[in-house]
């Protein structure tokens, strides 16, 4: 490795992550809308048409619509038959029509619950879709950087082998010690296990990406473009007011809601029903018929319903309860996503800036020096361990900022401006 800054095939492969690190600053720099390698859009796109967990709940919306149906149904009349004495000559028979009448507002309370209830459904269906965009998003640049943490690995490797030759080379000719022929022997094997993991790495993160939607056994390769074009970090104020109004606290408001409708249907109840008679009675003795009116209700003496009554009515303050917990939960998780990406934009900024560019000069420094019998090969063992740390740093910081980003989307919902 005396000469390695001199070699050609390693300046070409310096020169060429150099090119791939400056050209990815750009926003559209590489972008592919190939089949083989799909947009982020396509991905999401994809995704929202074949996930079968949207699917079910596209479903279940359909499911509680019929609920609503249901719910404005009015009871159904029957028919009665009786006779009295079997001698044809003295017996009666009446035929009778009865029909129970709802009272207290039962059938607009059922049908309140089934609206908020779909209410509920339709908005558990945005949620999901909002799931599914945040996690698409996360695992596309997962994978992205997957990809690059590989490119970066291939690299170690092909310099750790050439390093390897070259400090042979130096320790037949007598110029160094063999000890140092074994480092870079240890280093090389160490970037083969490095290259193994990477490329183990990027196989799950491609399966996460095709799981959302259901081809495990695709290997694409996502288009190349965007993955170092951090997210803006949001304006605390309105990621506030986003999350306060997100999905997560909007659909414990709802059940709150619903759980009040429900308690209307159970007082509702403490009201007796209405039961209208109409028939016709033949009287064989008297040789005529005669109308039949009637009507009954029952008394509320033994059950007045109070039990399920006051059940809904704590279940309402459950759900109160509950709503509050969730805002509580919601905001502590947007805010620790919030912190993980401005700590993780930070960290990208003072490495893009200054820990990089600092560990690849010394990196070059110790390589020359190594070439002029200054340093030994253990220092630039070193350096050459630290730069590439240093880029394995950037992209864990890159891949944290992608992923808070998701989860305060996730959290707060999509922006106005964002398509559905």
């Amino acid at each position: 490795m005396a000469i390695l800054l001199a070699h050609p095939a390693y300046a070409q492969s310096i020169a060429a992550g150099n090119d791939r690190h400056a050209s990815a600053f750009a926003p559209n720099a590489g972008a592919n809308p190939s089949g083989d390698s799909p947009t982020l859009q396509a991905a999401i796109d994809l995704a929202l048409e074949r996930n079968k967990e949207l699917s079910a709940a596209r479903l279940e919306i359909e499911a509680v619509e019929a609920t609503i149906i249901q719910a404005g149904a009015r009871p159904n009349p029957e028919i009665s038959a009786l006779m009295e004495d079997t001698r044809k000559s003295t017996r009666t028979t009446t035929y009778q029509l009865n029909q129970p009448i709802e009272l207290g507002g039962k059938r607009s309370a059922r049908i309140e619950a089934a609206q908020r209830a779909h209410d509920i459904a339709v908005l558990e269906f945005s949620v999901k879709r909002a799931e599914i965009r945040s996690g698409v998003t996360a695992a596309y640049f997962e994978t992205l950087i997957a990809q690059e943490r590989l490119r970066l690995a291939e690299d170690l490797l092909k310099l750790t082998e050439r390093s390897t030759a070259m400090t042979a080379r130096r320790v037949s000719a007598g110029k160094i010690s063999p000890v140092e022929e074994t480092k870079a022997r240890v280093a090389d094997a160490s970037a083969r296990l490095a290259l193994g993991q990477a490329s183990s790495d990027l196989t799950l993160a491609r399966k996460r990406l095709t799981a959302y939607w259901g081809d495990f056994g695709s290997t694409l390769t996502p288009a190349v473009g965007n993955v170092e074009t951090m997210p803006a970090l949001p304006a605390i104020t309105g990621l506030i007011d986003r999350v306060n109004d997100g999905p997560a606290i909007k659909l414990a408001r709802l059940e709150v809601e619903r759980r009040r409708a429900l308690a209307k249907i159970e007082s509702a109840k403490r009201i007796p029903d209405l039961t209208v008679s109409l028939g016709s009675k033949r009287d064989e003795e008297a040789r005529r018929n005669m109308w039949v009116v009637g009507v009954s209700i029952p008394i509320p003496v033994f059950d007045s319903n109070k039990g399920n009554e006051l059940e809904a009515i704590k279940r309402v303050d459950k759900a109160r309860d509950e709503q509050a917990a969730t805002e509580i939960r919601i905001q502590g998780e947007a805010a620790q996503s919030y912190e993980r990406m401005r700590n993780a934009v930070q960290e990208v900024d003072a490495l893009r800036r200054d820990i990089i560019p600092g560990a690849e000069s010394a990196y070059g420094a110790a390589a020359k020096g190594f070439e002029l019998g200054k340093f030994s090969f253990l220092e630039v063992l070193d350096a050459q361990r630290t730069y590439f740390q240093a880029k394995s740093q950037y992209w864990q910081a890159l891949s944290n900022v992608h992923q808070a980003s998701a989860e305060l989307d996730r959290l707060a919902g999509p922006n106005s401006t964002e398509k559905e």
